[in-house]
């Protein structure tokens, strides 16, 4: 894995937003609202890792596990999400974990403001009533923010998620510069990723992956980059 600093956080335009951070030890979000909500952000943050942690400390499984693992009705609503999420996508829960936090935090957020976008480790969850353009981060490919999305307003809340094998510290089986999935949950669209991901160690897989991804419940749309290959299936529409 090779270290990129958060260039991507430029990839979507929110000019009409007012931009803000918060971090709390791994969880550092990129949050564009309507106006500065850093304090209730971080109180969201802080109340939802202690969800994860506590039931972390009580079921170790939940952490390590590669494998989905049995619903919980008692768990806290960010576990029971990111299990479901595992589920579908037929990994393990941790495989959703900065999609889950990125829309739980921005599901909060929209208590107060009616155009929120949060950014986590290039998962984002978005609920605007803007068309966005967004563009794929892609490491060392020369497609890398090349490719554009048009998000429109008829698409909200979505969850545009990107996992790769060459950036950042996700654990993935696969060789793919990017893969990015939408759907209407972030973390499904988080989990989705990370189980497409592990399949395309060539590009001669990437149709196999897409077929794949089109199979699991939930998944809008899918785009998969390899160096200079690209594939794409669904609901995904490219804008210059």
């Amino acid at each position: 894995m090779l270290y990129r600093e958060r260039t991507y956080r430029n990839s979507v335009a929110t000019n009409d937003l007012v931009s803000f951070h918060v971090s709390v030890l791994e969880t550092d979000l990129f949050i564009a609202a309507d106006h500065d909500l850093s304090a209730i952000a971080l109180a969201s943050v802080i109340k939802h890792r202690n969800y994860l942690e506590s039931y972390i400390q009580r079921y170790p499984r939940f952490l390590t596990s590669l494998q989905p693992i049995s619903g919980d009705r008692f768990a806290p609503g960010i576990v029971r999400d990111m299990i479901e999420a595992g589920i579908a996508a037929q990994v393990g829960p941790m495989a959703a974990v900065a999609g889950a936090m990125a829309k739980f935090v921005g599901m909060d957020l929209l208590c107060h403001s009616e155009n929120v976008i949060v950014e986590n480790g290039g998962d984002i969850f978005m609920n605007t009533h803007t068309e966005r353009r967004v563009s794929i981060f892609a490491g060392e490919s020369p497609l890398s923010e090349q490719v554009f999305l048009r998000i429109t307003p008829a698409e909200i809340p979505l969850g545009i998620c990107t996992s790769s094998a060459t950036v950042g510290p996700s654990i993935s089986f696969g060789r793919a510069d990017a893969i990015c999935v939408l759907s209407q949950s972030a973390s499904l669209a988080d989990a989705a990723a990370s189980r497409i991901g592990n399949q395309v160690k060539t590009t001669g897989d990437i149709k196999k992956a897409l077929n794949l991804g089109a199979g699991i419940a939930g998944v809008k749309g899918i785009v998969i980059i390899m160096g200079e290959t690209m594939g794409a299936w669904g609901q995904v529409q490219f804008c210059d």
